[in-house]
């Protein structure tokens, strides 16, 4: 599946990529000084190149850019601002309206933990969790915090870590994959990833996925480095769960084939404990589809932080924001994506014929344009998912073997993209 999408998603890139070489444009604006971020380094990066710069400039006096892509290959504008690298999409006219960057701290006041939330499951010798942290930045002024120690977690010392990943709050950004670096006593990690300020309602998120071992029984001991609003806990309705002593979760009723605790308020150094007992497995499939079924908030994707169902008449829920997000799983938007934009739109001449007619009505003309942006929407997150394949062949966790099955994956796609076009 992961193999699939990434050469899905390359095959619909290079339907974008056909354009010739031309000139890119934009602007750059420090959010910290609401002032040009003159002299930082512009550049051009192929995700389809290990992050290859190909082009680097700097930004003039009044903010402004120009770079020239020599090449169709796909590219995302990287601007470095002390230090930290922010990264925006370059549309397929060139013009990438405006870039920001904040100034940046090892520690910035306003950055807290919105959630902190465990998926776990399991079999008979081992439990498999997914624990994920949506981390507030509500700086003012916004700055970022960056440093090879951004975002501390703990986790608990049996565990064996599988991955690691951080995301941007930017509209269409994808996980990118990371390598923890061991921060203290077993089980102590960082994170080296920059935590942007908040945009609209979305907030930086950082993933860990670790398997334990098991016995039938296990007792979890969440320590947060910051003070996070709530910390949830989502089970298989298989399985058992109690809350430590002098821990308080409050029971949530809004999933029928999920089980849902939260505990508010935790503070760093305030204990808090859960055991859970049991075996089973979370109906992920399942619950992505009811996801696409409830539909979404006005103005969030589905499928992104954001989306899907509200919380029950008189349930508040705080962990509502996330649930379809961390249930559905990213890879079934990516899926519909693919099969959206590689099929050919009804209507569409075929390569060499003549382009169609403009259309007749205002009503069409309005469709159409509403379909481009669409096109565009979904082809920007699947820039995204490049660079995500890239970062993990740069860190290690994705093997040669695997990267050069995705790559062999990726030159048939392409092939067939170049033959329906």
């Amino acid at each position: 599946m992961k193999t699939f999408l990434r050469a899905a998603a390359s095959g619909i890139l290079f339907t974008g990529a056909l354009a010739q070489a031309a000139q890119v444009t934009g602007t750059v604006t420090n959010k910290t000084t609401s002032k040009p971020a003159a002299g930082d380094t512009v550049a051009l990066v192929e995700p389809m190149a290990g992050m290859a710069e190909v082009a680097h400039t700097k930004v003039d006096p009044s903010g402004h850019y120009s770079l020239t892509r020599n090449n169709n290959a796909p590219v995302l504008v990287k601007v470095t601002h002390q230090g930290a690298d922010f990264f925006a999409d370059v549309p397929q006219d060139g013009t990438v309206r405006e870039v920001f960057v904040y100034d940046v701290a090892p520690k910035v006041d306003g950055v807290s933990i919105e959630a902190d939330v465990f998926e776990i499951e399991s079999d008979h010798d081992q439990l498999r969790v997914i624990e994920r942290f949506f981390v507030h930045n509500t700086s003012m002024p916004p700055r970022t915090q960056w440093s090879q120690k951004s975002f501390e977690i703990v986790l608990p010392e049996e565990a064996e870590l599988a991955s690691a990943q951080g995301q941007r709050p930017t509209a269409s950004s994808l996980p990118t994959s990371l390598k923890l670096q061991p921060n203290g006593p077993k089980g102590h990690f960082a994170f080296n990833f920059p935590i942007q300020p908040d945009e609209g309602d979305k907030d930086t998120q950082f993933t860990v996925s670790y398997s334990l071992p098991y016995s039938g029984k296990f007792t979890f001991r969440p320590q947060v480095s910051l003070p996070a609003q709530s910390v949830g806990v989502l089970l298989p309705k298989s399985m058992t769960f109690a809350a430590g002593a002098g821990s308080t979760f409050q029971t949530l009723q809004q999933d029928p084939n999920v089980q849902t605790f939260v505990a508010k308020n935790a503070a760093p150094g305030k204990p808090l404990e859960f055991t859970v007992s049991g075996t089973g497995a979370m109906p992920r499939e399942e619950q992505g589809a009811a996801a696409g079924a409830q539909g979404q908030e006005a103005g969030a994707p589905t499928g992104q932080p954001g989306g899907g169902i509200g919380a029950p008449i008189n349930t508040p829920d705080p962990l509502s924001k996330y649930k379809w997000w961390i249930l559905g799983g990213l890879a079934l938007v990516l899926v519909a994506a693919a099969a959206f934009l590689l099929r050919k739109p009804a209507g569409a001449p075929a390569a060499g014929a003549a382009p169609l007619a403009p259309p007749a009505s205002g009503q069409a003309a309005q469709a159409h344009t509403a379909q481009a942006a669409k096109n565009s929407s979904l082809l920007n997150a699947l820039k995204e998912e490049l660079f995500a394949l890239e970062s993990e062949k740069l860190t290690g966790d994705l093997s040669p073997e695997e990267y050069a099955e995705v790559k062999a994956a990726l030159e048939t796609v392409l092939k067939r993209a170049l033959k329906r076009s």
